[in-house]
C-alpha cells in the first residue's frame, strides 16, 4: 500500500504541473488585467503597479518565478492546521506546512492568497463535508430501502425523490429551499454562516444532487449482492434481514458507491462555488468567483491548485477505502 501512496503522489505532479501551467497562461490571455477595473491613473503609476507585482517582466520569466514560489520548501504536513485561534477557528497554512508561497493578492493589496485562503477555506471545508454526509446519510438509506423492497411502493418512491434529485440542478434547489423553508416556514435564515441552523439549507442542496446518485447505485449493488449464494445460506440458517444488510450485504454492495465517491467529492467541491455564492457563505468558493471577476490572477491560481490537489487527495482515499473494501483488488 505504501508503494502504491507513493507512487500515485508522484504522479500527481505532472498532473498538477499542468494544471497550474494552464492557469497561469489562460489568465493572462483573457482580456483585462487586474488593474483595469480600478478608476483611471497615470502610465506612471500603472507602470509602478505592474513593476511592484511583477508583471512587467517578460511572460516566461513570470512563470518560472511563480513556479518557484510554488515549489515546497520544507515538508511538515502536521502544521498544515494551525492550532484554533481566539475565535475557535482553524488556520490553513501552506506557508508553514510546505513553504509554499501563492504571491501576494492584486485585489487585496495588504494580504498574501495564503491569507486569503487560510481564512475562507475552513467554511468550505465545513459546507462540503457536511453536504458528503447528507448525500451518504440520504443516499445509502433510500438505496437500501428501494433494493430491500423491490418493486413495490418504497422502491417507486425512492427512485422517483432520487430522479428529481438528479434533474433539479443546484442553482435552482437552492432558492426552492429558501423559499419554502426560509420565507415561507421561516425555519431557517435565508443566507448566512453563523449559527448551526445555517448550515442545513446549504449542505442539503449541495447534498441533495449526490444522494440520487449515491441512492440509484446503493439500489443496484444491494439487488446484485442479495442474490448471491452466501445471502441465501445466512437468510437459511434463520439471520435477520437487518444482520443480513448490515453484516452481510452492506460491504459488498457499496462498492459501486465507494467507486462514485471519487467524483462526487470534485463536484461537491467544484459546486460549492454556486452554492456559497446563493447563500452569501464567506468561503473559498464565493471568493474564487469574486477573484475571477476581479482578474486576481494570484487568487485564482492559487485556490485552482488547491481545489486540484484537494481532489487529487481525496480520490486516493477513496482508491484506498476501495481496495479495503473489495480484497480482490490489489493496490496496483
Amino acid at each position: 500500500m505504501l508503494r502504491f501512496i507513493l507512487k500515485r503522489l508522484l504522479e500527481t505532479i505532472p498532473v498538477l504541473l499542468v494544471i497550474v501551467t494552464a492557469t497561469f497562461f489562460m489568465l493572462r490571455l483573457v482580456p483585462g488585467g487586474p488593474f483595469t477595473a480600478e478608476k483611471a491613473v497615470s502610465k506612471e503609476i500603472m507602470q509602478n503597479l505592474e513593476a511592484h507585482y511583477g508583471l512587467d517582466k517578460p511572460l516566461g520569466r513570470q512563470y518560472l518565478s511563480y513556479l518557484g514560489d510554488l515549489a515546497p520548501k520544507r515538508f511538515a504536513p502536521w502544521r498544515l492546521f494551525a492550532d484554533a485561534d481566539r475565535n475557535g477557528t482553524l488556520d490553513f497554512d501552506l506557508q508553514a506546512a510546505f513553504g509554499i508561497n501563492l504571491g501576494p493578492s492584486f485585489k487585496y493589496p495588504n494580504r498574501t492568497v495564503n491569507e486569503i485562503i487560510a481564512g475562507k477555506l475552513p467554511a468550505s471545508l465545513e459546507l462540503g463535508l457536511w453536504a458528503l454526509l447528507v448525500a451518504l446519510a440520504l443516499g445509502i438509506t433510500l438505496g437500501v430501502l428501494a433494493a430491500m423492497r423491490k418493486n413495490t411502493g418504497v422502491d417507486y418512491a425512492a427512485s422517483t425523490l432520487a430522479m428529481v434529485g438528479i434533474c433539479v440542478p443546484t442553482f435552482v434547489m437552492g432558492p426552492l429551499l429558501v423559499l419554502l423553508f426560509a420565507l415561507h416556514l421561516r425555519w431557517f435564515n435565508a443566507s448566512g454562516w453563523y449559527i448551526a441552523a445555517d448550515r442545513v439549507l446549504p449542505a442539503a442542496t449541495l447534498g441533495l444532487v449526490y444522494a440520487a446518485y449515491i441512492a440509484r447505485l446503493t439500489r443496484g449493488g444491494m439487488l446484485e449482492v442479495l442474490n448471491q449464494d452466501y445471502i441465501r445460506t445466512a437468510r437459511a440458517k434463520g439471520a435477520t434481514e437487518l444482520r443480513i444488510v448490515l453484516r452481510h450485504a452492506l460491504r459488498g454492495g457499496l462498492l459501486p458507491v465507494v467507486t462514485f465517491l471519487g467524483p462526487a467529492i470534485a463536484g461537491i467541491i467544484s459546486g460549492s462555488f454556486v452554492i456559497e455564492t446563493i447563500f452569501q457563505i464567506p468561503g473559498l468558493g464565493r471568493e474564487f468567483v469574486n477573484s475571477a471577476f476581479n482578474r486576481d490572477y494570484t487568487l485564482v491560481s492559487g485556490t485552482v491548485l488547491l481545489y486540484a490537489g484537494l481532489i487529487v487527495g481525496l480520490n486516493l482515499v477513496v482508491d484506498v477505502v476501495q481496495v479495503w473494501l473489495n480484497p480482490r483488488l490489489k493496490f496496483e
